[in-house]
């Protein structure tokens, strides 16, 4: 494979643009602005996102084991 045909083969795809009618807080989101989400513990990004026992999201921070809906 020559060098043109390997970053060809390895390049990142840009993300589709959000249409202009998505709600502000929704574009906020799809787009990645804001979407940190820190242990309300110890602070850190270290969170994790799993499924809860009645069927919604409940997050753990991997840090310090706490964890919340």
């Amino acid at each position: 494979m020559s060098g043109a045909e390997d970053a060809e083969a390895h390049a990142v795809a840009e993300p589709a643009a959000v249409p202009d009618a998505v709600p502000r807080a929704v574009r906020a989101a799809v787009e990645g602005a804001g979407s940190r989400l820190d242990c309300p513990s110890c602070g850190s990004a270290q969170v994790a996102q799993m499924l809860g026992d009645n069927g919604g999201v409940s997050y753990v921070c991997t840090s310090c084991g706490r964890s919340w809906s």
